[in-house]
Formats: C-alpha cells, structure tokens, sequence
C-alpha cells in the first residue's frame, strides 16, 4: 500500500463475490478433499499397526 492510499469506506466490499452456485461447489470441494485427507490419516494408522504387529497394542506403557 503506498503512503497517498487511503483505505477503502466502511461497507464496501472489494475483492471477488462468489454466486451460490460456486459456494456450493467450493463448500463441496472442500469436503472432499477433507474426507480424502480424513482416508489417507486413517489408512496410514492402520497400515502403521498392521506392520508393527498386533503386540505393539498390548505392550505395558
């Protein structure tokens, strides 16, 4: 921002608006890839236990 700039009024808006439509396929987007990430954290957990053996779970702490 340089030093003569002022900032925008109160209440206006600058930047993109998205329609509802692309909100709704941003939001859908989103929880894809969420449930993705959500797949791969899992996966790799189990994967983890399975190749540690079933003795890693009973192990005294």
């Amino acid at each position: 921002m340089a030093k003569d700039d002022k900032p925008p009024p109160p209440g206006r808006v600058d930047g993109v608006v998205l329609t509802p439509e692309q909100k709704r396929r941003r939001r859908a987007r989103s929880i894809a890839i969420a449930s993705v990430l959500g797949f791969l954290v899992l996966l790799f957990y189990v994967v983890t236990i399975v190749k540690l053996g079933p003795s890693v779970l009973n192990r005294p702490l």
